[in-house]
């Protein structure tokens, strides 16, 4: 395995040394592995393919509400219409 080193400030390094038994390399590369994982899954939701499937679901949305609202109002009667001023 590779190793890397890095530079944090006293503060920090303060706060860390309070938890001795705490495995500090294993909690940076697991949050490294997270951002990376973060990453890719950021770059995949940015992409033409997940913008269309966005696109055709808000769409899709609105179509169902707007025959839903259709079909309400076609189950209304006279007196019910009149009532709400259609």
């Amino acid at each position: 395995m590779a190793s890397m080193t890095f530079a944090i400030n006293e503060e920090l390094k303060s706060r860390l040394v309070r938890f001795p038994w705490v495995n500090w390399s294993k909690v940076a590369r697991e949050n490294l592995l997270t951002k990376e994982e973060l990453e890719q899954l950021h770059k995949k939701l940015e992409s033409e393919e997940e913008k269309e499937l966005t696109r055709w679901s808000v769409e899709l949305g609105r179509i169902a509400k707007k025959n839903g609202l259709k079909r309400l109002l076609a189950e209304l009667s006279q007196e019910e219409r009149r009532e709400l001023g259609l």
